[in-house]
């Protein structure tokens, strides 16, 4: 017969006299302070973190206040912490001066971390378009890894799926985010061209279906022709492309076709006019000076053709 109260086993002290209040609030995050050497910016991130005016703003807001809202980060196994909400701070505090940032650490796995680092900075006000396409890719084959499982019906179910939750998370169609992610094709002088607003969206969506090398050769005929593609060109240079028609000449003769905009605007070069102004004037002063140079001679012209 067994011994009575063979198996108790003696809980700790802390156990006997912690509340369950005082147990909660253990198991909850703290807010560290974190040594800002020991925090690393996450593999691959897609954000830039640029010294502009909203930088230095930050920069003078953390100098005052310190930082105000913790930064996120997860133990890395080599040591010290990989950031996964918080590199602007990051850096806006090491430029402030400090030495340490509130953090919260937090265990993730990898396809957890980079949704979280990616939904932090989508909130942004502003992103470029790269930002925003790599963002998105991120996103999608993490979520299609979290939503592998062995009962679907077909692999080919998860990316429709989880194209329309990060559309409906981002505001905008499934079918947008998809044109986002396409822009993560451009080599790089492309997309540095689309963020820099010198070649508009929906072409630099169509020119992302073209080989690298088409691409390369594309770059020459935009320089030939001294022309960025409208939408119409960029989608005939698709179709070339899928023909396997998409030569050098064909792109260069393609980018000098004239555009219909271009046939309806009167363009002049800035320096032509500046002759004509005092170089006090600002562009704005010069084409308010012009309308009305041209009001009075409309004025002029209506009353000779009264007489």
């Amino acid at each position: 017969m067994p011994k009575k109260g063979g198996n108790i086993s003696l809980s700790s002290y802390d156990d006997i006299f912690q509340t369950d209040q005082s147990r909660e609030e253990a198991q909850q995050e703290r807010v560290q302070e974190i040594p800002l050497s020991e925090l690393h910016p996450f593999k691959g991130h897609p954000f830039k973190v640029l010294d502009d005016e909203a930088m230095q703003k930050t920069v003078e807001s953390i100098a005052q206040f310190g930082v105000m809202t913790p930064a996120i980060a997860r133990p890395r196994p080599e040591g010290g912490y990989e950031i996964i909400a918080g590199h602007r701070r990051h850096h806006a505090s090491e430029l402030a001066g400090k030495d340490t940032m509130p953090v919260i650490v937090r265990d993730m796995d990898d396809d957890a971390a980079t949704i979280l680092m990616v939904d932090s900075n989508l909130q942004r006000e502003t992103l470029l378009p790269s930002e925003r396409a790599f963002a998105f890719k991120m996103k999608l084959d993490a979520m299609k890894r979290q939503g592998m499982r062995t009962d679907l019906t077909s692999v080919q179910v998860a990316p429709k799926l989880t194209t329309a939750i990060i559309g409906e998370e981002s505001g905008m169609s499934s079918d947008n985010v998809k044109r986002y992610i396409r822009l993560t094709n451009l080599i790089p002088e492309l997309l540095d061209m689309v963020d820099e607003k010198k070649i508009a969206f929906n072409p630099a969506v169509e020119i992302s279906y073209l080989k690298p090398e088409e691409q390369q050769d594309f770059l020459e005929a935009m320089d030939y022709a001294q022309s960025t593609p409208s939408l119409s060109q960029a989608q005939r240079l698709k179709k070339f492309s899928q023909e396997g028609k998409c030569s050098l000449d064909a792109m260069c003769a393609i980018m000098s076709e004239e555009k219909k905009g271009e046939l309806d605007r009167v363009t002049i070069k800035h320096d032509v006019l500046r002759k004509y102004f005092p170089k006090s004037y600002t562009p704005k002063q010069m084409e308010d000076t012009i309308i009305k140079l041209l009001e009075q001679w409309q004025r002029k012209r209506e009353k000779s053709m009264e007489r």
